[in-house]
């Protein structure tokens, strides 16, 4: 049998989708029009349930999250869904199970899959893209952004976790460690000395500077982590999260950073993020000093993105995306060493 993981993405995806429809056999009802929404880390489908319901299919890829970790996450997203946080609801198999295993000839392994109410609405842009909004619309729909980031925080600050929840942290180590969760950045082969160089200084003032900073309730908890335009939809003016498959334990300035990374080059890039820090600030604090620290949290954002490039060299986003997040992460690391300061702390770490 041909190497799956050598295969062309149409392919793989061939492959996943039949994987997708033998999956939906351990789900209540009998599905059709099986197709294919975005392959990323993992194959997510649409799919038409007998009675009309539309579903999407989340067909995960092998390795990323272990089961207890899914467990979490889904348990995470129907709290919020529960709470009235406009989130994808979680559709149990007939079993009762929040996620199955399925296995399909051509894939060398058995695949968690999950199967998730269908969200309406529309992507507010792409990370490849960016917006297509005028001035006044982007300043408004970060406002909104601001509101649910905020929303997603207070909720996470008050519930009470299960004993066995786990999930990944973007802490120190997750972020700028000697194993980041995405990837060893500093060695990707496209970065020339130089680079490299920089990088490296900026990494270790961000080490000092996120232990001066610390971690407690007010500041870190469990965060969506990838607050990109694809995952906010919106719909009749109400904004919507989907795609927590980053989801983990880290600062909720990372969260914010998140959102505005892709639009820093938009002219009207200063008027979103005072927008998304006044719709934030509209539902939860946010000291003016923690505020002060977002280009040292742009940095660690870029940093994971090219930490994701350098462990997947093959894939069409690391070759299309990869000169842009290099330019992007140098530029932002300039920036953040010739700004960078010691923070004032929110408290004690806890």
């Amino acid at each position: 049998m041909t190497d799956f993981y050598t295969l062309s993405d149409a392919e793989q995806i061939a492959r996943l989708e039949n994987l997708a429809k033998v999956a939906l056999t351990r789900w209540d009802g009998t599905f059709d029009q099986v197709k294919l929404i975005k392959y990323r880390e993992n194959a997510v489908f649409s799919a038409q349930r007998s009675d009309g319901t539309k579903v999407a299919v989340r067909v995960h890829r092998h390795g990323y999250h272990s089961d207890a970790a899914l467990l979490s996450e889904l348990h995470w997203m129907q709290t919020l869904a529960d709470a009235g946080i406009p989130v994808p609801p979680i559709v149990r198999a007939a079993c009762g199970s929040p996620f199955i295993k399925a296995e399909a000839p051509g894939i060398p392994e058995p695949r968690q899959v999950d199967l998730l109410g269908w969200m309406a609405g529309s992507p507010v842009g792409s990370s490849e893209d960016g917006l297509s909004l005028d001035p006044e619309s982007a300043e408004r729909l970060f406002f909104d952004a601001g509101v649910l980031a905020a929303k997603v925080h207070d909720h996470t600050q008050a519930m009470a976790l299960p004993e066995n929840f786990t999930r990944h942290a973007w802490d120190e180590n997750g972020l700028i460690g000697d194993e980041p969760l995405w990837g060893r950045f500093w060695e990707l082969e496209a970065l020339t000395p130089d680079q490299r160089d920089l990088l490296l200084r900026a990494s270790a003032c961000a080490r000092r500077d996120l232990a001066a900073f610390g971690r407690n309730a007010a500041n870190y908890g469990l965060i969506h982590a990838d607050f990109v335009p694809e995952n906010l939809l919106s719909e009749n003016g109400q904004l919507k999260l989907i795609d927590f498959d980053d989801c983990g334990f880290g600062w909720n300035m990372f969260e914010l950073a998140t959102a505005l990374y892709f639009n820093i080059d938009e002219p009207y890039y200063p008027a979103i993020e005072r927008a998304l820090f006044a719709g934030y600030r509209s539902v939860r604090a946010l000291p003016a000093e923690t505020e002060a620290l977002l280009p040292l949290f742009l940095f660690l954002r870029g940093t994971t993105y090219l930490g994701w490039i350098q462990t997947r060299p093959e894939t069409q986003t690391a070759r299309e995306l990869g000169p842009m997040l290099i330019a992007r992460l140098c530029q932002l690391a300039a920036t953040y060493l010739a700004e960078a300061a010691l923070p004032v702390s929110e408290g004690p770490a806890g």
